[in-house]
């Protein structure tokens, strides 16, 4: 059973940074939103050379790739998908001229057969997922902040329930953290793993859970 990752926040939020101190001779990176990463020296990181970085959207080439590297790249031991969002944008801007409303359904399954599959990939092989947050509020004033999603098929499915971890990244006057427990959002984590605020480091989450399973 792998282990599934979600990184949720607003742009700015630290996401990408946290994972700055992940081994890049043991990661692969899908870099959906072809933005590239944050933090100096990057690109003699993660690259084609290296083959240990893509920019694309495509879900089936993330797919293709995923089942690539869950049989024949077992050096690879960390994922990312960067982000979740713009996998469903693409597909939505390429269907634009659509009529039928079967593409929001659409939608919501390119996404979901990326997510609902997160672990059932090897024992040792961490998929680690970004995605922007919105925050609503209701008539009563209370706030929520949950994944944002591409029409209502996929708010029914509910993502954050595919995963066991969910971490909210948010930054303040240039500290960013993680929030690993609902604090008027979606976050999650095991009970007892984690304190309620910690560092944006994903290669430290990573730690700290297989310690916390192997306990």
């Amino acid at each position: 059973m792998s282990r599934g990752i979600l990184v949720i926040g607003e742009s700015g939020g630290g996401k990408t940074t946290s994972l700055r101190n992940l081994d890049p001779a043991s990661t692969f990176i899908f870099d959906c939103d072809r933005k590239g990463l944050s933090w100096k020296g990057w690109k003699g990181q993660y690259n084609k050379e290296h083959k240990n970085y893509v920019q694309t959207s495509d879900q089936n080439i993330i797919l293709r790739g995923l089942k690539k590297i869950n049989d024949e790249q077992k050096h690879i031991k960390v994922v990312v998908i960067d982000t979740l969002n713009t996998i469903m944008v693409d597909d939505e801007r390429a269907r634009r001229n659509e009529k039928s409303f079967d593409k929001w359904s659409d939608l919501a399954w390119a996404v979901w057969d990326i997510i609902t599959n997160i672990h059932l990939y090897r024992d040792d092989l961490t998929i680690v997922c970004m995605a922007h947050t919105q925050t609503e509020r209701d008539d009563n004033g209370y706030i929520f902040t949950h994944i944002k999603t591409s029409g209502r098929k996929l708010e029914k499915l509910v993502p954050e329930s595919k995963f066991t971890t969910v971490l909210l990244a948010k930054g303040n006057e240039g500290k960013y953290v993680f929030e690993t427990n609902a604090n008027h959002s979606t976050a999650k984590s095991p009970m007892g793993c984690f304190e309620p605020v910690i560092d944006n480091d994903i290669s430290m989450v990573i730690k700290k859970l297989e310690e916390y399973e192997n306990a």
